[in-house]
């Protein structure tokens, strides 16, 4: 009996559509990152300086305002899959697992039956990264939130970094780490050393990964709150061009935007950049190989802009994101960046091996 349920399980696992049978060849799957903008819950938290967003703070943040905002980013999500929303959708910014709650639960998004990765972290503001996916397409099979503690500021309370080991459609494993950098805030100089340490650890663990399995599926998705021809990047990451694929490591799908104008995912006064971004291994890019059946689509990533998150940048010209809020002025809109994503195309694994195992 437990070699047929074992057989049972290798011939049938869970696809978007329910089953990828033996005769179905590839599905897809859209894995995205936004960065929400400051999704907080109106109660106060004594633990984190999150007083601007309560009704009495600086932006008499309200139910009605989070609601609001709630209900824009379940827009945002479900127009970036028209209609078939993310199978994982990565995120900044966010202040709990409540508004997460909200956001899967109680919004236009609770019918595909979001779950929830999210730890919190020991950022002064009280904002985390988190990831939502579907159940009915991923399994979730290992989490865990990467401290972030400099060496050269030991009293520096920083946001985590999300690992996740993802289980796709057709059982092979995906590594995500999802980011959210040390700002600018500071100034650019005095803050690169803080974004070349989260650098650090994230080449740190990818290269455990790829020691490991050369053909490990990895893909690092955040706001970086770097660019991706900086330091970190180019010089710690050593990330590479997708177009110039070949010798492994790790490929920005951000570099291509370089060379399109007033293109990006925030701009800064008249400045578009791509502060947000998606890095994979080369196991992603390189498709149909005897080890790899997942590839990025057309090895691209891209850009959600729909027309309802922009209007005319009057200043600076152009176009600009309709964000929550303008200085102190309420606007009731999305957020300060663009939400980025692939698709993930999934093959099936023909050698897989449907033998059960001898009992010992």
């Amino acid at each position: 009996m437990k070699r047929i349920l074992l057989l049972l399980q290798l011939l049938t696992v869970l696809s978007p559509g329910g089953v990828i049978s033996q005769t179905d060849k590839q599905s897809s799957i859209k894995i995205g990152f936004y960065n929400v903008e400051n999704l907080f819950d109106p109660k106060d938290d004594s633990l984190k300086n999150d007083d601007s967003f309560t009704p009495e703070g600086f932006n008499h943040w309200t139910n009605k305002k989070l609601n609001r905002k709630i209900n824009n980013i379940a827009k945002v999500i479900l127009a970036m899959g028209c209609g078939e929303p993310p199978a994982i959708l990565a995120m900044a910014e966010v202040e709990n697992r409540k508004v997460l709650l909200k956001l899967c639960k109680q919004s236009p998004l609770k019918k595909y039956g979001y779950d929830i990765v999210h730890y919190e972290s020991p950022d002064k503001r009280g904002i985390d990264v988190a990831l939502i996916y579907r159940p009915d397409i991923i399994r979730i099979i290992h989490s865990e939130a990467i401290p972030i503690k400099f060496p050269f500021d030991t009293l520096s309370k920083n946001r985590d970094i999300l690992f996740v080991t993802a289980r796709l459609p057709n059982g092979d494993s995906l590594y995500l780490f999802v980011n959210h950098w040390t700002s600018r805030y500071g100034g650019f100089a005095p803050t690169i050393i803080k974004r070349n340490y989260y650098a650090t650890v994230v080449k740190r663990r990818c290269d455990s990964l790829l020691a490991v399995n050369q053909d490990a599926a990895i893909i690092i998705v955040g706001d970086f709150n770097d660019y991706p021809t900086d330091e970190s990047m180019q010089d710690i990451l050593k990330v590479k061009n997708p177009d110039d694929v070949g010798g492994g490591g790790l490929y920005n799908l951000m570099l291509p935007f370089l060379h399109e104008e007033n293109r990006g995912t925030h701009k800064r006064e008249d400045f578009w950049g791509c502060l947000d971004q998606i890095i994979v291994s080369s196991a992603l890019l390189t498709p149909d190989s005897a080890c790899n059946t997942i590839h990025v689509k057309d090895g691209k990533a891209h850009i959600f802009c729909a027309d309802f998150m922009i209007e005319p940048d009057e200043k600076y010209g152009g176009f600009k994101l309709i964000r929550t809020f303008s200085g102190p002025r309420y606007i009731g809109g999305y957020a300060d960046h663009l939400p980025v994503y692939i698709d993930l195309n999934i093959g099936h694994r023909e050698n897989i091996n449907l033998t059960p195992p001898r009992s010992p």
